[in-house]
């Protein structure tokens, strides 16, 4: 058999409240998520044994490949489906890494499909779906790789109708580890941030066919919880929200995640590649992106 790819698209977080912290100490969140025209590559060469190989780009920031999530989300996957056919994966590397984008569970659910393909198992198989959120709380998303409102800790997922929405998407190359940010947020185990009144008021997102304004009328009412705790780790997302919401046209402009990249929305294609060039030449040390979220 010849070799299988898939993308990893990155995911933005156009928004990311946080619920509250549950009594195991995970985190219960509400994030509408897009996905980006940027994208990790990963190939599977069927057949042999179980490895990976990184290339390209940002492949030195991979770290040691025996840790990297398409291995862990390859291996859970073999634990759970008897005979499962494995092979040697190659990812190709271009997003950031501990970024707030989602590269590495990209690069898990890329694995998953991969494999599902290689055995003809359906990506609603109950397996697949259990693996994908015990790799990370990201993957079962980046699984879909469409835009949803997250819930839970990531494994509810409400498909969304997100119009093509032009963006700019910058990282100052300097990686925030989402625990850290969590741990920074403070909240206790069983503490709620969000309470009734709060779920009564939440926010209804457009219907099919509505505009990129509509969207940004409603985005606007609901932030990211985490961009200020990440900010206190690292000031420069400061300094990369201000870079993108000085540029020209810009509708909407917040941290994804748990930072440190940073994502604009404009109404026009013209504005976002504007804007990605006056910031690649103002900062030429960090990662630019101009493309589209949907």
């Amino acid at each position: 058999m010849s070799a299988l790819i898939e993308e990893g698209r990155a995911k933005v977080n156009l928004s990311l409240r946080v619920v509250g912290r549950r009594a195991d100490g995970y985190h219960d969140l509400e994030s509408v998520v897009a996905f980006a025209d940027c994208a990790d590559r990963l190939t599977l060469e069927p057949g042999g044994e179980l490895k990976l190989t990184t290339t390209g780009p940002l492949a030195a920031a991979c770290g040691d490949t025996a840790d990297n999530l398409v291995i862990k989300a390859a291996r859970l996957l073999a634990e759970a489906v008897p005979g499962l056919k494995l092979g040697a994966f190659a990812l190709d590397k271009v997003l950031p890494v501990a970024a707030g984008i989602g590269g590495g569970s990209a690069d898990a659910a890329a694995a998953l499909r991969l494999l599902a393909r290689l055995n003809d198992l359906p990506l609603d198989d109950p397996r697949i779906k259990k693996v994908a959120l015990a790799t990370g709380a990201d993957v079962p998303v980046c699984l879909v790789s469409r835009a949803c409102d997250m819930t839970g800790v990531g494994e509810q997922l409400l498909p969304l109708a997100l119009p093509s929405m032009p963006c700019v998407m910058v990282n100052p190359r300097l990686p925030v580890a989402t625990q850290d940010v969590f741990k920074a947020l403070g909240l206790r185990n069983g503490e709620l941030l969000v309470g009734v009144t709060d779920v009564i008021r939440a926010a209804a997102w457009p219907e099919e066919g509505r505009s990129i304004a509509d969207w940004i009328e409603v985005l606007e009412t609901v932030g990211n919880d985490l961009e200020a705790p990440a900010m206190r780790i690292e000031p420069v997302i400061g300094d990369v929200l201000q870079a993108l919401r000085d540029s020209g046209g810009v509708k909407l402009a917040r941290m994804s995640g748990s930072g440190a990249t940073c994502f604009a929305i404009y109404s026009v294609p013209a504005d976002a590649h504007a804007a990605a060039e006056r910031i690649r030449r103002d900062h030429p040390g960090w990662w630019v992106h101009a493309g589209t979220l949907s």
